[in-house]
């Protein structure tokens, strides 16, 4: 299927969705706790509201959370959301979309419920280059901290030869978090009932199956950046999919992606060498990743991905 038909499948989906699944979200229930909604557009560069909820209703959905905070328009009985808080996507490929703790959604917001500790991060943005993007960084410390639909997964640190520091560095880090996470060396294997963070150079990693598809694109990976000149460098892309810069040298580069076959979607913390890596795990931190779909680290800046016009 064509790539730009996307939204009338999907919309097909919801409307489904609506239909058959209409009633959920509506009633009493034990409620949860601890729930953040985010609402940016441009890949997170520009913030249009935010709210925390430290007690929410029972039987709360992605959409009734979004409605007691923002002004909402849908359509096809609720499963398709048009516009928020009066910003509204356009024939243009730009829509809103939705991730729960940095995980692509994959039902409507109508239908999918909320829990302990979720992230509800929803973006309006240029979907030419892909309409499907798996995973994001910039809900962290989620998923690591409450996992998808309720359920925490184990985390795994898989660290390739030569950067045992940035590995250290980034469990450091997730444990702050609250989040114990183990060592093991790159190529063990972590299924797909845990969470992973591949932690080397590129050129070690690239043959890691979630890694293949950040080098076929963003198209495949959802992941505006793509290591050239044989793991050299890094070519950053705007949000048509378009090489706007090339960074040379020690650069690093912190993104997810994944696809149902592999799992869980799969970070990683990678770079041209072994100082690029360390330099992605030095922004391995809230403050440095929060809004942004992933990120590239060069002489100390953190680049967000994709790269906004202009910049």
């Amino acid at each position: 299927m064509p790539r730009r038909t996307r939204p009338v499948a999907l919309l097909a989906a919801m409307v489904a969705a609506a239909v058959l699944l209409g009633g959920c979200g509506i009633g009493g229930g034990p409620g949860t706790r601890n729930a953040q909604l985010l609402v940016t557009a441009d890949f997170g560069t520009r913030q249009y509201g935010s709210a925390v909820e430290r007690r929410v209703p029972g039987s709360e959905t992605v959409l009734s959370l979004l409605e007691r905070h923002f002004r909402v328009s849908t359509r096809y009985g609720g499963g398709f959301v048009e516009s928020i808080a009066g910003h509204s996507g356009s024939s243009d490929h730009r829509d809103w979309f939705y991730y729960v703790n940095g995980i692509e959604a994959a039902d409507g917001a109508g239908v999918t419920d909320v829990h302990a500790g979720d992230h509800v991060w929803w973006d309006l943005h240029d979907w030419t280059a892909t309409d499907s993007i798996p995973a994001v960084v910039g809900s962290y410390p989620e998923p690591f901290t409450s996992g998808l639909g309720g359920r925490r997964f184990p985390t795994l640190l898989d660290c390739g030869s030569g950067t045992q520091t940035a590995c250290d560095e980034v469990g450091v880090a997730l444990r702050r978090q609250g989040v114990k996470a183990a060592d093991q060396s790159l190529g063990t294997g972590s299924g797909s009932e845990s969470l992973s963070v591949v932690i080397g150079v590129w050129s070690q990693i690239r043959a890691v199956i979630a890694a293949e598809l950040i080098a076929a694109g963003p198209r495949s990976s959802g992941v505006y950046a793509q290591f050239v000149d044989h793991g050299t460098a890094l070519a950053l892309e705007n949000p048509r999919g378009r090489v706007v810069r090339t960074l040379h040298g020690s650069v690093g580069l912190i993104a997810a992606t994944g696809q149902p076959s592999i799992g869980q979607p799969i970070w990683f913390v990678t770079g041209t060498d072994p100082a690029g890596v360390l330099a992605a795990a030095h922004a391995f931190t809230v403050a440095k990743l929060a809004h942004h779909f992933a990120v590239a680290v060069s002489g100390g800046s953190v680049i967000p991905v994709p790269v906004a016009p202009g910049t």
